[in-house]
């Protein structure tokens, strides 16, 4: 398996993976990661893909959000999504491209890495509760344990405050979980 950035011609393989990986739910997050792409600098962001035997096989987005801090605003990432096609999941697909996504991004001048997620799965690379370390979730639906954060060596004491997600999670309605019965 290669671990590489994404390609312009790797759009529609990506788009493929999120729709196998997320199910009913795939075709939002496929057109979240269509509208994230164009938000990516080569300083803010980062968009990975798994190759195996020449087929895109997982893909991993970071992209730039705020943390709105008493002292200031504070440039921060947030991990979303990851997915894995279903055949290949539970392999380390995942967990490989997290770990090189957070190594790059450890080396850059990001702070903090924010994501909503299984505290189960992400503990292993670092994360823990946003809410234990003085951060505030950026939305009531976001379930407490699913609102994490990892610290890197740019983060100082002082950088707490409420995650303010960019744009493009709002306008696909990417935040949080919506109560299917209200």
């Amino acid at each position: 398996m290669d671990l590489r950035e994404e390609l312009p011609g790797d759009k529609q393989a990506v788009r493929d993976v999120h729709l196998q990986a997320f199910g009913d739910h795939g075709p939002v997050v496929a057109d979240l990661v269509d509208t994230l792409r164009d938000t990516l600098t080569t300083r803010d962001g980062l968009s990975l893909v798994a190759e195996q035997d020449t087929q895109v096989v997982g893909h991993v987005m970071f992209t730039r959000s705020l943390l709105d801090a008493p002292r200031r605003l504070v440039d921060v990432q947030v991990l979303s999504p990851l997915g894995v096609v279903p055949k290949l999941q539970k392999r380390g697909i995942g967990s490989a491209l997290v770990r090189h996504g957070l190594g790059i991004l450890a080396e850059r001048d990001v702070p903090l890495v924010f994501l909503e997620g299984d505290p189960g799965y992400y503990s292993r690379f670092g994360f823990g509760p946003g809410g234990a370390l003085g951060f505030r979730k950026p939305s009531l639906r976001i379930p407490d344990g699913a609102f994490q954060v990892i610290r890197f060596p740019e983060y100082e004491p002082w950088m707490t405050g409420t995650l303010v997600y960019s744009e493009p999670f709002w306008r696909h309605d990417c935040v949080g979980l919506r109560d299917p019965d209200a």
